[in-house]
């Protein structure tokens, strides 16, 4: 069974493409990345990131985890024409060969089948998973706690709360082929009416956290790095334990500063 003990000469490396982090991202997107690499290298495990925006290749043969930000509409809109029909073919075939995405907010819902503007006009998204969203006047703008059950599968059902923040007018739902992230505890989550926050389509996570979503959720960290370690190197490679206990208590610390009623800092 391989371990950290067979990684002790850099025997395993992860891939992550980070696309178009020059255009998307909002409200610090970027550490989502940085979490990734941090508990990965933490273990012993080397990473490669690779940049990929508008203009650069995109080829699913050389990532292990790809990750796509939010953006303000004018970035989103900047963006769609590469990403949708330039790139848009090796991305739905990396989907579907099970490659790990995560996706927040505009991100997610340029993987969708369109997004509705407020005066009804439908911008084609890519269509890669059966989700769709469509624009309101009113903004939900919070911070937000939801509960993953599917966290339970990597035996820490005493941790299954994902923590947040959302700021967006769209409201997003979800076809029958994909399921919900989380169910929302504190928030709107993906539309404000069916209790349910972000999606989930074979190995893509799709949510509206920002805020940095990972730092914030590491055993949601260490889920992504599972996912996309087991992919490559085969289902009996294990990922090493890795402690929580400083993130863990920052949330605490936060959790409780909030509860006497004050603002999140």
């Amino acid at each position: 069974m391989n371990s950290i003990k067979d990684n002790e000469t850099g025997k395993y490396e992860l891939r992550i493409c980070h696309m178009y982090p020059d255009l998307l991202n909002l409200y610090g997107d970027r550490g989502n990345v940085l979490s990734l690499i941090r508990r990965a290298e933490l273990r012993g495990i080397k990473v490669r990131l690779v940049p990929v925006s508008i203009g650069d290749e995109f080829d699913q043969d050389d990532f292990d985890i790809v990750f796509l930000g939010g953006g303000q509409d004018a970035e989103q809109n900047m963006i769609r024409k590469d990403f949708v029909e330039v790139k848009g073919p090796k991305v739905q075939k990396s989907i579907e060969d099970g490659m790990v995405f995560l996706c927040i907010c505009g991100g997610y819902q340029m993987l969708g089948k369109y997004y509705q503007e407020h005066d009804g006009t439908k911008i084609e998204c890519l269509g890669a998973i059966d989700v769709y969203t469509v624009g309101e006047d009113v903004r939900y703008i919070q911070d937000t706690i939801y509960e993953a059950d599917f966290l339970k599968e990597d035996g820490v059902s005493d941790s299954t709360r994902l923590y947040g923040f959302e700021n967006h007018s769209g409201r997003t739902y979800l076809g029958p082929s994909v399921k919900p992230m989380a169910k929302v505890i504190e928030g709107a989550g993906n539309n404000g009416k069916d209790g349910y926050e972000g999606a989930i389509y074979k190995n893509v996570y799709c949510t509206y956290s920002h805020g940095s979503f990972l730092p914030k959720n590491p055993r949601m960290t260490d889920h992504l790095l599972k996912l996309a370690l087991k992919r490559r190197y085969g289902e009996d490679f294990e990922l090493p334990f890795l402690s929580t206990e400083g993130e863990d208590f920052a949330r605490a610390a936060l959790l409780q500063y909030k509860e006497k009623g004050n603002t999140a800092p």
